[in-house]
């Protein structure tokens, strides 16, 4: 087997690369990583020294490859299933690309915000930047809910790499800052994504994990619950 993928089994970003991973039953070797661990730590930074999750090593042509996207993009190319998670034209490519970022930068950025500021000690918490999050987060879930309209995935009838993008961050961001009931089309855009054999596995992956989620306390049971 000549993938490694370091990991952390409740990190959002380590679960888009997961879902793209099972969406084409990879064959691939996770390691996970504790950035606590000063020899786990060392592992992964040998291979990236910036010394984030998640990382791809390929031992056949002995290659790192950080950044989600660019994970999930270089398993297209070079390790191809039958779920092609960019689309062939390039107009399509555009929009796959441009709401990955999106959920990127708009859902799991403002998300991990509000995450970590729950973990920071009470006099260290920044309640105006938390508010600025959930004002981002409100932002995105309406913009969101008016481009699936219509539509059963991101950017059409395709599951591409923005639907990967899509829905860790909207599990967590759904938790710690939940949607208005007025946006119907990502509720059931939510639910979608829910029900994908994909996010199942990454999640029941996760499960064990979850009790290190500072926002446990507010996680629906059927998030909990076999």
């Amino acid at each position: 087997m000549s993938l490694t993928l370091y990991l952390h089994p409740l990190a959002s970003f380590c679960h888009k690369v997961l879902i793209a991973f099972y969406e084409n039953n990879l064959a691939f070797q996770p390691v996970t990583v504790d950035l606590m661990d000063p020899e786990s730590a060392a592992q992964l930074r040998a291979k990236w020294p910036v010394g984030k999750i998640p990382v791809l090593y390929d031992a056949e042509c002995d290659r790192a490859v950080p950044e989600t996207s660019i994970i999930i993009e270089y398993v297209q190319r070079h390790y191809p299933g039958p779920v092609r998670l960019l689309p062939d034209d390039p107009d399509e490519q555009l929009d796959a690309r441009l709401w990955d970022r999106f959920f990127d930068l708009y859902v799991s950025v403002p998300m991990q915000k509000i995450v970590v500021d729950r973990i920071k000690p009470e006099d260290g918490r920044d309640p105006k930047g938390v508010a600025d999050a959930q004002a981002a987060l409100d932002t995105a879930y309406a913009m969101i809910d008016a481009q699936i309209a219509g539509k059963t995935w991101a950017i059409g009838e395709q599951f591409t790499i923005a639907d990967c993008s899509a829905a860790p961050g909207l599990f967590y961001a759904s938790i710690v800052h939940p949607f208005d009931a007025k946006h119907q089309h990502l509720s059931a855009y939510f639910e979608r994504l829910l029900a994908r054999p994909s996010m199942q596995r990454t999640l029941r992956e996760a499960r064990p994990f979850f009790h290190l989620f500072p926002y446990r306390d507010a996680m629906p049971h059927r998030f909990l619950a076999d």
